[in-house]
């Protein structure tokens, strides 16, 4: 097995462990913005498809620094689970930029537009700050649900969802293209998002359906991120 393969397995399971433990502690549903706290959050939307009780909590900030020794500069970073600033994935990313590395991230459809909405407006400037002063730039934002490995796979209730309303192009292997004609070849794939329709029952009351749907959400998505986004990624990184 390449090495390159190995390396970039092993840190998108590490990351997809971390935004699992924020998934099944979380009290709402996001697909793309785990609720642990290391920011702002300007919306907190559950999927359209499931309806979910949302409550607030409170979280010690999270904080990565990696900007002393890895330099990142000239290396793409695309970071799938990223919709405002109170998740992993903004963690994640800030780190990342912070050693160099241009940030591209991949947003769950439903809340994109709001997302893309705070950026412009600068409600994100506070939490965007890195070591030397300068602010986290994210040079693009996809339209992504990790649901969906491939157009086929996207049913009749999504396409004809107001959510999606003007949006195509979301499933992974469409987004792996888009990013391929943008930028070639990445450097660094990184996997924090994490969803499902029963994630606020106790284990006990978990039905088939809301387990299967979680682990194919939450899981399976790395799986397929891999697939997809090995192909376009730079050997070794």
């Amino acid at each position: 097995t390449n090495p390159s393969t190995i390396n970039t397995m092993m840190f998108s399971r590490n990351t997809l462990l971390a935004a699992a433990a924020a998934f099944y502690g979380a009290s709402s549903v996001s697909a793309f913005a785990p609720s642990t706290a290391v920011g702002n959050t300007v919306s907190r939307s559950s999927p359209a498809i499931y309806t979910q009780q949302t409550a607030s909590r409170q979280y010690s900030s999270t904080k990565l620094n990696m900007s002393s020794s890895v330099d990142l500069k000239g290396k793409v970073a695309f970071i799938a689970g990223v919709a405002d600033s109170s998740g992993y994935g903004w963690a994640i990313s800030k780190a990342l930029a912070d050693a160099g590395a241009t940030i591209i991230v991949g947003t769950w459809p439903p809340v994109l537009k709001i997302f893309q909405m705070g950026l412009k407006k600068g409600s994100f400037d506070d939490d965007s700050t890195l070591s030397d002063g300068s602010k986290m730039v994210i040079e693009k934002v996809y339209p992504l649900d990790a649901v969906f490995d491939s157009p086929d796979d996207v049913p009749d209730e999504i396409k004809n969802n107001k959510r999606y309303a003007g949006l195509d192009g979301y499933t992974i292997e469409e987004v792996a293209k888009a990013v391929e004609a943008d930028y070639g070849k990445i450097d660094i794939l990184v996997h924090s998002l994490a969803n499902g329709p029963e994630v606020t029952k106790p284990l006990l009351e978990t039905s088939r359906k809301g387990y299967l749907a979680a682990s194919s959400a939450s899981a399976y998505s790395a799986v397929s991120l891999l697939q997809k986004f090995g192909p376009i990624m730079n050997e070794g990184g």
